[in-house]
């Protein structure tokens, strides 16, 4: 039994979590309240993840180090750094492998589908932070003073996105849903638990260290076809959406922070935002799992 330390008890920390218990591995969640998800080979413990020291102690003899700890976007600036220095501190005294779940929010707007070629070229300071923490940790991996690698994920379909935010509580009501974004255009969704599984995997396989590895995603659906795919699945009458005009975002934004956040994002659903986890799949045998599948699973929790 390996140990496997987490930090972060979200949706992709415990989803994390619970497959590499489920495998029979020794896991600590880290987080300041000592939340986490209940099984027997899951320890969890309250501890202030931003202290250096105390983070390596509880990393002492662990294979991987996994960052998933998501602050409040509107705190990125000021959570983020001390957060992300204490993360590759850890994993440099402990010798465990960081193993970082992202986002793409580290290339900015692009022309074309992401790839593993794309650049991370974001410039909007919240969109670079995220670049530059994975430049960081790649250039102490580089020196060898640490081993690590990254996943990178599209807008998640179970929790913490548009989806869940403007479309499933509405669409499970049989009401018309208000979405902050066109609906027409294409975009790709990923499965938090093909996040898991591959962040899960990736830890433990020296041939991923040292780079950035896209998640398994399935093929890109717009939020009408997505809507239209979810109420499908769980038998709801047709979905009602109607789509705000950015002035509206930008006014809600005055009073909202999730919408004044959702105004820096917004070019992804103005224009096709295509994952290509091709590299991911053929590497490591992976595959996204089925979109009605999750959906499925996304209709229970909502």
């Amino acid at each position: 039994m390996t140990l496997h330390v987490i930090v972060g008890a979200g949706p992709v920390g415990t989803a994390t979590a619970k497959v590499l218990a489920e495998r029979g591995e020794q896991v600590r969640v880290v987080t300041r309240s000592g939340s986490g998800p209940e099984h027997a080979n899951i320890e969890r413990v309250a501890t202030d993840a931003t202290d250096a020291d105390r983070l390596t102690a509880l990393t002492e003899g662990a294979a991987a180090l996994y960052n998933c700890a998501n602050p409040a976007y509107h705190q990125w600036l000021t959570d983020w750094p001390p957060l992300a220095a204490a993360l590759l501190a850890a994993a440099e005294r402990s010798g465990a492998v960081l193993t970082v779940a992202n986002n793409l929010y580290g290339y900015g707007p692009v022309t074309g589908p992401i790839t593993p070629d794309t650049p991370l070229a974001a410039t909007h300071p919240k969109l670079k932070l995220r670049a530059d923490m994975y430049r960081d940790a790649l250039a102490l991996h580089e020196a060898g003073r640490i081993r690590m690698t990254e996943v990178r994920a599209s807008d998640y379909l179970e929790a913490n996105s548009i989806f869940s935010y403007a479309l499933a509580k509405p669409l499970d009501n049989a009401k018309r849903a208000y979405v902050p974004t066109p609906l027409n255009v294409k975009h790709s969704w990923t499965s938090i638990a093909d996040v898991a599984r591959t962040l899960a995997l990736v830890s433990g396989e020296e041939r991923a260290w040292g780079r950035a590895w896209l998640v398994p995603t399935t093929e890109p659906l717009t939020v009408r076809e997505l809507a239209d795919r979810y109420v499908a699945a769980k038998g709801l009458p047709p979905a009602k959406m109607t789509s705000l005009p950015y002035a509206v975002l930008w006014t809600a934004g005055l009073f909202d922070k999730m919408a004044k956040e959702l105004r820096a994002t917004r070019y992804q659903f103005a224009k096709p935002f295509i994952l290509d986890s091709t590299l991911t799949e053929k590497t490591f045998g992976l595959a996204p799992t089925p979109i009605d599948e999750v959906l499925r699973t996304v209709s229970a929790a909502a």
